[in-house]
């Protein structure tokens, strides 16, 4: 089955500003590839990027830095990477979903589907989730370069485009507060 996007060039591009945190007790900034790929991804589609971190598997620091993002009036979308398996330090998307006013259940479910045509079933480890909070957007990724890779370039990519038709989540941040 081949998807394709329909990208309407009549319409001007929306730079997105994201903030990137990655989820890990071994990583630094120099060896924190998956953080590093999605930068590069964001920088590349022509987006802004407003803030790195790199947290340990600690719920409660993930979250300080959460809710400092969630805040913030200039940040449209939080990427996180890491933290989303099995183990006992995977902790990442209780501390996500502790923040969401809204879940978006599909994108996990779109995000294992399309990993399963690569992983098989192994796919089923990943707890990969997102959600919406104070009409900021927040995605937790696995840990992988290839997966961050993977959510980028067959979903974000796009999703996060406003010419992608028919639609798109950048044409809802503006309501998504509404009441």
């Amino acid at each position: 089955m081949t998807v394709k996007h329909i990208k309407d060039n009549s319409r001007q591009f929306i730079p997105v500003n994201f903030c990137v945190i990655t989820m890990s007790d071994s990583r630094t900034i120099k060896t924190d590839k998956s953080g590093d790929s999605l930068i590069s991804k964001i920088k590349e589609a022509g987006h802004i990027l407003v803030e790195r971190q790199i947290v340990p598997d600690d719920i409660n620091k993930i979250s300080i830095l959460l809710k400092k993002w969630i805040k913030q009036k200039n940040v449209d979308v939080i990427l996180g990477t890491g933290g989303t398996g099995l183990t006992g330090r995977d902790i990442t998307p209780e501390a996500f979903e502790q923040h969401y006013e809204k879940s978006i259940p599909g994108f996990g479910e779109l995000f294992r589907m399309l990993s399963y045509n690569l992983i098989g079933t192994s796919t089923i480890q990943s707890r990969t989730t997102a959600g919406v909070s104070n009409g900021t957007y927040l995605f937790a990724l696995p840990g992988s370069p290839g997966a961050c890779r993977d959510a980028w370039e067959q979903i974000l990519q796009y999703q996060l485009d406003n010419r992608t038709r028919p639609c798109n989540l950048v044409e809802l941040l503006p309501r998504l507060n509404e009441k």
